[in-house]
């Protein structure tokens, strides 16, 4: 049956990070210093110095690596379900082939994970760098040459009435 003190202790939570929140943004207004300098004013882009265009070309490296962590992490979180469940699913009968199923899943995401490593992709040294750095500057300079040989839009010459 619903009742709607069960929650209550959901919505005490609520009140008190919101509170928490809230009391400290207003707690750095009142203490906190206003004195502006040429360091705080600058912008402030993911721990690096904004130096340059914003339109800057970046390796399909750090892509890979960005799909290879949502990648992992979506297969993990495939884990926590089965794990919730693999009590019920052994009182059924079920505890070995569920068992057997994800111990194949595991290995398939371990064979992807030596795949990787073996493939470089987790080696940020020195010369993976440079390498980053040189695939950027070509992808730069190959995008600057293909805007380069755009036409320009034609002007439009005006109807004869």
């Amino acid at each position: 049956m619903f009742n709607l003190s069960d929650y209550l202790p959901i919505l005490l939570m609520f009140i008190v990070a919101f509170g928490f929140a809230g009391g400290n943004v207003l707690l750095s207004q009142f203490v906190g210093q206003r004195k502006a300098t040429r360091t705080k004013t600058m912008p402030y882009e993911c721990g690096k110095d904004p130096v340059g265009t914003a339109r800057e070309r970046f390796s399909v490296k750090f892509y890979l690596i960005a799909m290879i962590f949502i990648l992992f992490d979506i297969e993990l979180i495939f884990l926590m379900p089965w794990a919730v469940v693999f009590k019920e699913l052994t009182a059924k009968g079920f505890g070995t082939l569920v068992y057997v199923e994800m111990m194949i899943f595991v290995a398939l995401l371990l064979v992807g994970y030596v795949y990787i490593v073996k493939k470089g992709m987790f080696e940020w040294n020195e010369r993976a760098r440079q390498e980053a750095e040189a695939e950027a500057r070509v992808l730069a300079e190959a995008d600057g040459r293909r805007r380069l040989k755009q036409p320009a839009p034609a002007a439009v010459a005006p109807r004869a009435a």
